[in-house]
């Protein structure tokens, strides 16, 4: 059950940070990508501009938390295969097992 809370917190860490990249990112990119070329002057529908943005920014952010769930999940899985490994190595060897007493 601790391998699997450690792999669900890694999982929500890199959700989140997939998302906070996201939204840091993607206004700069969705600005740059819906630019005009040649600097001309266009007339649009705000309304469905709006829409489009908004939309696609929330797309972005929800790549963003699947890829960072995904990257994260990895992480996770090397860490918690790393700390089980070094847990048997500092066990040591076990004890061989006692053998019972002979009855007369």
């Amino acid at each position: 059950m601790n391998t699997a809370k450690t792999l669900l917190n890694f999982v929500l860490a890199g959700a989140l940070l997939g998302i906070v990249v996201a939204s840091w990112m993607g206004p700069a990119f969705l600005g740059w990508y819906n630019e005009t070329p040649f600097a001309t002057q266009t007339v649009c529908n705000l309304p469905q501009v709006i829409h489009g943005t908004t939309s696609s920014l929330l797309t972005y952010q929800a790549a963003g938390a699947g890829i960072g769930a995904l990257v994260f999940l990895i992480l996770g899985v090397l860490f918690v295969r790393r700390a089980s490994r070094r847990a048997r190595e500092q066990a040591g060897p076990t004890p061989p097992a006692a053998t019972p007493p002979a009855t007369a």
